[in-house]
């Protein structure tokens, strides 16, 4: 009575020692680092590591550790200052190919971590870091959607040799069709309607002239609305990604925000500003035909617009956009071979290199612009420059809409999927550049409306009041069982810091985050892993109150308890998994912990100390237990 078979000693062996190996990382910390990732086609491989080293070595930097993987090349250094030095060395050796990104790197040996061992990431509660709350813009989705139709109109009816006179996006929204006669916008409505079945149409008379306002239906409106949202967040993980973070979230807020979280971010104006960023392109053909002097003095042709140009001169181009941002695949910066200028390489996806190649056929000898757009959020003042309050006490934001013509090249040959971007002013632009629009284009512009930034110290001292509360709790319960149990005490006291050891574990073995939520799960978890052995205990105690011998009233505790255990725990992980559904991401956390605990502490509370009980009275004549 009370043996175990061999079977089962290897079995809490096979888990308990990988279970101490995966959870040491986390003893190790995090050091101050870099991170370089090639882009385009430029890739991190040994001679690149020998070339930062050796540009390092020269400035007298040595870091203590580089490592080369496939997601780039990762340096570690002594102190934060040794580390935002030696980013501008790497920054200025390896000019526009790679991206260089400040981080914390774990310090793991590398025997650990050549087996895979890790630590769990800490969330941003934790380990510090930046906090934002974006907002979506709607209407400017709608707007830009108009835009995009006001487009695709002139092209169908163009196509459809349906006569009209302007298509122009309304004062208040919509688009307004001008057709020569009734016949034509009869004509007209029917090709829109079989084209673009999105469009509701009305006629209107006006000006004598035959009219049809469309606008979008309100499903294709809700659509939009849906696909906005979730195009935004598809690109601000793209953008996360390029910063080089470690376990972001992204995630939706109700119909119109994003929450995005970046745990361990150190240059917290750099997130932001690319973050909030919408930027993209927009390819226009310049208007030749028309006197660029005319147009200054007020008389612009129907179908052409005046752009600033960089030198903060005027250029006429032609409102029909060619293709935009959208239709960018890939771009990474560079340098011209000839001039050494910074430079902007672009792929196009197969539509937009149709388009490209068609229209540059047709326009050899004339000059093609390339228009940088970016929506931007400005706060309005008054008069005497203080802020303008709306009726809840907010502060009034105005939106603008930067155009600026970077370049206005003439077109030599025919284009295809590939071209290069001139004109930009420094090298740093060229990479923010070629960082967003590699990241995709926003659907809706977007604004920051709330700023949290949690700073390491503070992150720190959560962390050390987490592991206090976990220690304090330890400590209080381990007193009790010792005073209360005697030996089985402290059978069930090993069992809880195994608890503990192996819910960490299975945290770095998974990647999981850890924060302040799944620190009160594992706290919860230790007094759910007590219960237990408390109810085997007393069942224990209960059958030798019976007159049971030891031995039996052994076995016999743990058998009866074990239904009881089974049937608490499970309910208890059945909540946790609801919660993990539902929840959003500080439940998420608390969930996940606590329902590795549950399982963890299962096995700890069951089988772990069963074996430590047969090991200490089984297969022995027991005349009394110490419980």
């Amino acid at each position: 009575m009370n043996r175990y078979p061999l079977w089962k000693y290897v079995l809490i062996a096979v888990v308990i020692v990988p279970g101490l190996l995966y959870a040491l990382p986390n003893l190790y910390g995090e050091d101050p680092g870099v991170q370089i990732a090639g882009l385009g086609s430029f890739d991190t491989d040994q001679a690149t590591l020998q070339q930062v080293e050796r540009a390092l070595s020269e400035q007298g930097i040595t870091p203590t550790r580089a490592t080369l993987d496939v997601s780039g090349i990762k340096l570690r250094f002594s102190d934060t200052e040794t580390q935002l030095n030696a980013k501008d060395i790497i920054q200025s050796e390896l000019k526009d190919n790679y991206t260089v990104a400040l981080s914390l790197l774990p310090s793991t040996p590398n025997w650990l971590a050549n087996i895979g061992g890790a630590p769990m990431y800490l969330g941003l509660d934790l380990r510090g870091g930046v906090h934002f709350l974006m907002e979506v813009d709607v209407a400017g989705a709608i707007k830009n959607a108009e835009e995009r139709y006001v487009s695709d109109l002139r092209t169908v009816l163009r196509e459809a040799k349906v006569r009209y006179l302007t298509i122009r996006r309304g004062p208040q929204g919509g688009i307004h069709i001008k057709f020569r006669d009734e016949i034509q916008r009869e004509k007209g409505r029917q090709i829109i309607t079989e084209e673009l079945s999105q469009l509701n149409l009305v006629d209107r008379d006006q000006e004598g002239k035959p009219f049809i306002y469309a606008n979008l239906r309100p499903e294709a409106v809700d659509e939009l609305k849906s696909f906005a949202l979730q195009q935004n967040m598809t690109s601000l993980r793209n953008r996360v990604d390029e910063l080089g973070v470690a376990e972001p979230v992204v995630q939706q807020q109700g119909d119109r925000r994003i929450v995005v979280q970046l745990p361990g971010v150190q240059d917290t104006a750099k997130a932001k500003e690319i973050l909030g960023r919408t930027a993209t392109l927009e390819i226009k053909l310049v208007d030749e035909e028309h006197d660029l002097q005319s147009a200054l003095r007020g008389s612009v042709p129907a179908g052409s617009a005046l752009y600033r140009t960089r030198d903060g001169g005027e250029i006429l181009l032609k409102k029909r956009l060619i293709y935009s941002g959208h239709n960018i695949v890939d771009a990474a910066a560079g340098r011209d071979q000839l001039s050494g200028g910074p430079i902007v390489h672009i792929t196009l996806d197969s539509r937009g290199a149709e388009i490209n190649q068609r229209v540059t056929g047709e326009n050899v000898g004339k000059r093609m612009a390339v228009v940088y757009v970016e929506e931007r959020s400005d706060t309005k003042f008054d008069e005497n420059g203080l802020p303008v309050l709306d009726d809840q006490g907010e502060v009034v934001k105005v939106r603008k809409r930067i155009e600026e013509v970077i370049t206005a090249p003439v077109i030599r040959e025919q284009l295809g999927k590939r071209f290069q971007i001139e004109g930009l002013d420094s090298s740093e632009e060229a990479q923010d550049l070629a960082l967003l629009l590699r990241a995709g284009a926003l659907a809706a512009p977007i604004e920051i409306i709330e700023e949290r930034t949690v700073g390491p110290s503070l992150g720190r001292d959560n962390i050390d009041q987490g592991f206090r509360s976990v220690l304090i709790g330890f400590v209080l319960v381990l007193i009790f069982m010792l005073v209360y149990y005697r030996i089985f005490g402290i059978v069930a006291c090993a069992a809880l810091i195994l608890n503990l050891v192996l819910i960490v574990s299975v945290l770095s073995l998974l990647q999981a985050t850890l924060t302040l939520p799944g620190v009160a799960g594992i706290v919860l978890t230790v007094g759910m892993a007590v219960d237990a052995n408390v109810l085997i205990f007393e069942r224990i105690r209960e059958e030798i109150r019976n007159g049971n011998s030891p031995q039996a009233s052994i076995h016999v505790g743990y058998d009866k308890a074990f239904g009881t255990i089974f049937d608490a725990n499970f309910t208890t992980l059945i909540a946790a998994i609801v919660l993990f559904s539902i929840g959003s991401g500080p439940v998420k956390g608390f969930a996940v912990t606590l329902s590795i605990g549950i399982v963890t502490s299962m096995f700890t509370a069951i089988l772990g100390t069963r074996a430590l009980i047969n090991l200490i009275y089984g297969g022995r004549r027991v005349r009394k237990l110490a419980i």
